[in-house]
């Protein structure tokens, strides 16, 4: 089922028009290679999940780093 947009902020990929990044992801979902990579993605999720849980990704937040940044 194709998915289009009018609008789009950045033009895709010539491998995203063609399908080929669908297809991949396809078939390692269906072949299970992200089920047998997922203890490698742990240490990065979890460092993840911690910064969710004391707000790093809140919008004060966004916005505080944003201001920090411009020195």
């Amino acid at each position: 089922m194709a998915r289009f947009k009018l609008f789009r902020y950045r033009r895709p990929s010539l491998r995203t028009a063609l399908g080929v990044t669908r297809a991949k992801r396809r078939f390692k979902t269906r072949t299970g290679y992200y089920a047998a990579t997922r203890w490698m993605r742990a240490p990065y999720n979890m460092r993840r999940r911690a910064l969710r849980r004391v707000g790093y990704y809140s919008g004060p937040m966004k916005f505080l780093r944003f201001l920090m940044g411009r020195r």
